[in-house]
């Protein structure tokens, strides 16, 4: 799932070299931080978060087959 973010991320952004998540998990919940560059955040979150809701909402249907739960954290 890590790829799957880095590679949604990469393909929003202006600069992807950039683009870093990190993976911190339990049992049942996995918590993955993205980080992005200053300019390119706006291009993550999009208008009214809806890129970042959508790439909640493909994160949780790809956990949902592993039983667990996943959250996207964007980090300024």
């Amino acid at each position: 799932m890590k790829e799957l973010i880095e590679q949604i991320a990469r393909a929003l952004v202006d600069d992807p070299e950039q683009v870093q998540v990190t993976e911190m998990g339990g049992d049942k919940t996995l918590v993955f931080e993205l980080r992005v560059a200053q300019n390119d955040l706006g291009k993550v979150i999009g208008r009214q978060g809806r890129t970042a809701r959508a790439m909640r909402i493909i994160l949780d249907a790809a956990s949902k087959k592993m039983s667990k739960r996943a959250v996207l954290e964007i980090v300024e």
